[in-house]
């Protein structure tokens, strides 16, 4: 819809030109005659100016860019001669008559990024005989920066964020800062939506920091901000976007390392973060974590941000930079750091550029390539390993159209569509199939068709004419979106699963689409598939009524919701108040919990409902006998209350009468039951608010089963604490445990679920294990043999999603299948039978 309204308004627009140009062309009396000369033009021309130029509108959408509006001139003055200019590049001239009047401009073809427009008027006279002459002495000069969106991608150091076309953001990767923005801590192999961004025109990378650009002109950004390089006024990290206060007007955006950069409409440059080299460009070394405008340059057309320098063009065809220059990088013919912008020796006719880690990259309008900077790894292109302070040309190339620069390597598209890479290669991110680094461009293999193309560490993007993402590179942190931590040395090709996630109560399953709605099957006895009837299903229903869902969780008869908007909806069992709506009426079909926004994170116990709020506060509410609610009551609440005295919450998890909850700081906080000792907190002791598991930092993700409770912390291992009777803590026994005790021999796990007794887990290479109770084959593994010790499930790779209830898992693999297996008597397997499975098997209808 977004793009139809933009689409419409551009038609009306270009339909208003087309008849205003068609039903009243400016007046033209054939060939103008010579026009008067020296004195003569002087004495026609003394006094005489463009009152005023103005624009009404310009935009620019699918390669079209169209603008409008009015110019008056002074007395004696009887017309004016209008030139429009793109990128500098002059496009067409007209005269109009008059003493005032309107002027369009459209031009089709136009490329994907910022686009510099200009219009500059001159006064005119023309004399009864019809001689015209410009006044070329005085001139009025409109200008605009003027963004043409495209699908995109780009990169972090070990992270991708995608920009689709219908402007919704999609990362994937490393995630310890939340650079990700899923709300979580947890690397994602495989791609997911940004939450609470829409409209997005352009997005840019740090190192463990994302950034977006709404169509309006504000900046949205993410992820690790010790320095400032969100721009919120804080150097706390976001786990979810936050907006750039006090800047708007902004077209382009571009970050490295640990600063972020913001070229407005005017052509002003703003830049925030790091500031040890001068970075900047304010003058100081000083960190910012508020946008500073850079000083000293002209009206700027394109910016790009490398590692610790900074890089922009002005719309006359200039080169700046500013910042760290050990290597050359600034290009101004010494190696001298940079506090405020330098020019770049000898360079014109520029059209893009881009800045690496330590080198430069500049197109010329004639499809040439140049380079600069750092080239211990050949990533100048010039088949040395030397150094350059001024820019060189790189050989064997011509035609280019896009250009980009990683940490060490390079990347070019031609105007085919074929692209080249060169530099360093350790990780295979030159995509030619080998891992030797290369001083001179070489094809990309098995790729065309590129529209765009970008890295900012060790790997490459690229997003094909058709709109297909392909990546290619080091791949430890998923980075590449494949759905495995395999490294490639050529091309692979991202998908986004059609199912993102699943949630599993003790019978019933829900699953989330992509296009935000929800499916569920199995037991329903209680109205917990949400399709408005109480008969269970062994294929997936409709769950009625819901869009825009992010999140999904389910207790052991009850369903929860969270959509885009921050509500929560509910459904299913409620004889405890766990639907949080008032009342403890049961629903077949969803509803609103009243009073509840701003949510983040849900999850549910048997019988109680727990959620995250923006803010960090943590609000539950439902069966409360054992203070599960953490509101220092056992009061059951059929209403949200909050948990007592916790803040900066970023996940939370319930067993069946437990709930525990982590910070951003990576501390574990638990209430509720612990008779088993679930807390981890070395006691048996019932907490009716949150207490602190002090034996365990650094967490990312929680999950919890009946009376135990999982962790997964900062390097993939998975830390347990709580009954133990069929070995689902892991550790090789079956004895209970009032600490947290390490699941034997696993590592790298990036995500995890628990069953009621049994748990599994995902490794970064996108492997299954599982441990604990297997009775009913909910392993996975062919048998019904418990399990003390991981144990891999080897029929399934490439997993990105998977919960487990009381019996059963249920997994998505980067192809959107989803597998279940075990217990099936309610049909929670979802595969048309009632069959127990002890291999997974292919859920039906999704």
């Amino acid at each position: 819809m977004r793009r139809d309204l933009m689409r419409t308004s551009l038609l009306a627009l270009l339909g208003g030109m087309l008849w205003m140009a068609c039903g009243a062309p400016p007046e033209r009396t054939g060939a103008p005659s010579e026009e008067p000369l020296g004195s003569s033009e002087a004495a026609l021309c003394a006094g005489l100016s463009v009152n005023s130029l103005t624009l009404q509108g310009v935009s620019s959408y699918q390669g079209e860019l169209a603008g409008s509006g009015n110019w008056t001139v002074s007395t004696g003055a009887n017309a004016v001669k209008l030139e429009y200019f793109v990128n500098g590049a002059s496009y067409t001239a007209e005269e109009r008559v008059g003493n005032s009047g309107s002027w369009y401009f459209s031009q089709s073809g136009v490329a994907c990024g910022v686009h510099a427009f200009e219009v500059k008027a001159w006064p005119m006279v023309i004399d009864s005989s019809g001689n015209r002459t410009v006044c070329t002495s005085t001139s009025t000069v409109l200008f605009q920066n003027v963004p043409q969106t495209c699908a995109r991608a780009t990169t972090g150091l070990y992270h991708t964020v995608e920009l689709k076309a219908d402007g919704t953001v999609w990362t994937w990767g490393q995630n310890t800062y939340g650079q990700v923005g899923s709300g979580t801590l947890t690397p994602h192999s495989a791609p997911v939506r940004v939450r609470g961004l829409a409209n997005i025109s352009a997005v840019s990378a740090g190192y463990y920091h994302s950034v977006a650009l709404r169509e309006d002109g504000t900046v949205w950004t993410w992820g690790y901000n010790t320095y400032g390089q969100l721009g919120d006024g804080t150097t706390t990290n976001r786990l979810l976007p936050v907006q750039v206060p006090g800047l708007g007007d902004v077209v382009a955006i571009s970050a490295f390392a640990y600063h972020t950069v913001a070229l407005k409409k005017d052509g002003t440059v703003w830049t925030w973060g790091y500031n040890v080299y001068g970075q900047l460009g304010d003058g100081t070394t000083t960190q910012r974590t508020t946008p500073v405008q850079v000083p000293g340059l002209g009206t700027i057309s394109s910016i790009s941000a490398g590692g610790y320098h900074s890089v922009a063009m002005t719309k006359d065809g200039t080169l700046w930079a500013w910042g760290y220059n050990t290597y050359g990088q600034l290009g101004d013919g010494t190696t001298v750091q940079r506090l405020t912008p330098t020019q770049v020796s000898g360079f014109s006719n520029p059209s893009a550029i881009a800045a690496g880690g330590y080198h430069t990259l500049a197109l010329k309008k004639d499809g040439t390539v140049h380079a600069w900077g750092y080239n211990a790894y050949g990533q100048l292109g010039n088949a040395t390993t030397t150094n350059r302070s001024i820019p060189g040309q790189v050989p064997g190339l011509s035609s280019v159209t896009r250009i980009a620069a990683g940490l060490y390597h390079s990347l070019s598209v031609r105007q085919d569509g074929i692209a080249h890479a060169w530099g360093y290669n350790p990780y295979g991110q030159l995509g030619n199939g080998t891992t030797a680094n290369s001083t001179t461009p070489v094809q990309v293999s098995a790729l065309s068709s590129v529209a765009e193309i970008g890295s900012g560490g060790y790997h490459t993007i690229a997003v094909r004419q058709s709109g297909t993402v392909h990546a290619w590179g080091y791949n430890a942190y998923g980075q590449l979106g494949d759905g495995a931590g395999t490294d490639r040395t050529t091309p692979v090709q991202v998908t986004v699963s059609q199912v993102s996630a699943v949630a599993v109560g003790d019978h019933h399953v829900l699953a989330l689409k992509k296009d935000g709605t929800v499916k569920a099957w199995g037991a329903n006895g209680n109205g917990e598939l949400g399709n408005g009837m109480t008969t269970g299903s062994n294929v997936p229903v409709q769950v009625s009524g819901l869009t825009s869902i992010i999140a999904l969780a389910a207790g052991e008869s009850h369903s929860v919701a969270l959509k885009e908007d921050g509500t929560v909806w509910v459904w299913g069992y409620n004889a405890y108040g766990q639907l949080g709506n008032g009342t403890t009426t049961s629903s077949t079909v969803p509803v609103q919990v009243p009073g509840l926004t701003s949510v983040i994170a849900i999850t549910a116990g048997r019988f109680h409902t727990v959620v995250v709020k923006q803010d960090g506060t943590v609000w539950a509410w439902g069966y409360n006998d054992f203070g599960q609610l953490g509101d220092g009551t056992t009061t059951r609440r059929l209403t949200p209350v909050r948990a007592s005295g916790l803040t900066n919450a970023f996940t939370v998890a319930a067993g069946d009468y437990h709930t525990v909850a982590v910070k951003q700081d990576g501390t574990l906080w638990a209430w509720g039951y612990n008779g088993y000792g679930q807390f981890g907190d070395g006691t048996t002791t019932f907490r009716y608010v949150p207490v602190q598991v002090t034996s365990l930092t650094s967490v990312i993700a929680v999950s919890a089963g009946a009376y135990s409770t999982m962790a997964l912390k900062q390097g993939g291992t998975v830390w347990s604490s709580g009954y133990n009777g069929y070995g689902e803590l892991g550790d090789g026994t079956t004895s209970g445990r009032y600490s947290p005790v390490q699941a034997s021999g696993f590592s790298s796990g990036i995500l995890f679920g628990a069953g009621d007794h049994h748990t599994l887990a995902v490794k970064q290479d996108g492997t299954l294990w599982g441990w604990g109770s297997n009775i009913e084959g909910q392993l996975g593994n062919g048998t019904t043999t418990s399990r003390y010790t991981p144990v891999r499930v080897t029929s399934l790779t490439g997993i990105i999603a998977l919960e487990a209830g009381e019996a059963l898992t249920v997994a998505v693999s980067k192809d959107g299948t989803v597998w279940a297996w075990g217990h099936n008597g309610h049909g929670e397997l979802g595969d048309g039978t009632y069959t127990q499975r002890l291999t997974p098997v292919v859920v039906s209808g999704l």
